[in-house]
């Protein structure tokens, strides 16, 4: 293994805990707008996922679950952002965490584009390092503009960029494919936890009205699905302030 799971833990343990695990990219890097929101308000936790070929959902799951037993951290809201969604399923079914709460940002169940997340999985495996590398160059330059207003991800961004090794392209592959077997619907749909969903209209990555649908459809316990009208898939970051706003108003109820 090249890397363990990474830990960092904001705020004090007196605040509400907001556990976040990450999206696809599997790391705290483009995160710092949001975090600087929240200061003060809630103890926020944050993590970095190894790079691994070899763990399941259920394996994130359980690392995280020690990590958090480790530190002290018995009980949270989770708050899943896109693939960090489906590590979110089973920390609440293995039921060894007490969540208080569920937030989900850009995340969904099952995801709706089965089809799409296979055909993105070949792709990332394809990719030659050099067409990554210029691929890499030309995000930075636009990341730049688009969180243009949040300097704590700006100051990131060189990070980032710097993550992104050819190792890291296999793990995005690899999470990719975990995402196409993952089925949490079950648990989904018969959880009494209070969940709330919050996404950006612009989402290419997951179509959100399909979710929205199951969710009203299928979950009970389904509380508020918010859609913030200037924000994209990464909800959390090109909208921080009302995406902090918006969680911090749930976590109060």
């Amino acid at each position: 293994m090249p890397e363990e799971l990474q830990l960092r833990i904001h705020g004090d343990a007196t605040l509400p805990t907001l556990i976040y695990p990450p999206g696809l990219h599997g790391d705290w890097t483009i995160i710092g707008g949001f975090r600087h929101a929240l200061a003060g308000r809630v103890r926020f936790v944050e993590f970095t996922y190894p790079r691994t070929l070899e763990w399941s959902l259920e394996d994130y799951a359980a690392v995280i679950e020690a990590a958090l037993e480790k530190n002290g951290i018995a009980t949270g809201w989770l708050l899943g952002e896109s693939y960090g969604s489906q590590i979110v399923w089973p920390l609440i079914a293995r039921g060894k965490f007490r969540v208080q709460g569920v937030v989900l940002a850009g995340g969904f169940v099952k995801h709706p584009l089965h089809g799409a997340i296979r055909l993105m999985e070949v792709l990332i495996g394809s990719i030659p390092l050099a067409v990554m590398v210029w691929v890499m160059f030309s995000y930075a330059k636009i990341a730049r503009y688009r969180y243009r207003h949040s300097p704590q991800t700006l100051a990131t961004i060189d990070e980032f960029v710097a993550r992104r090794t050819e190792l890291d392209r296999r793990a995005a592959q690899h999470r990719l494919h975990l995402i196409a077997e993952s089925d949490p619907r079950q648990t989904a749909a018969s959880t009494q936890l209070p969940v709330y969903c919050l996404t950006g209209w612009l989402d290419p990555i997951v179509s959100w009205p399909l979710v929205r649908g199951w969710l009203k459809k299928n979950c009970p316990a389904l509380r508020a699905y918010k859609v913030i009208g200037r924000a994209d898939h990464n909800v959390l970051g090109t909208a921080s302030k009302t995406s902090a706003e918006q969680i911090l108003e749930w976590i109060s109820k």
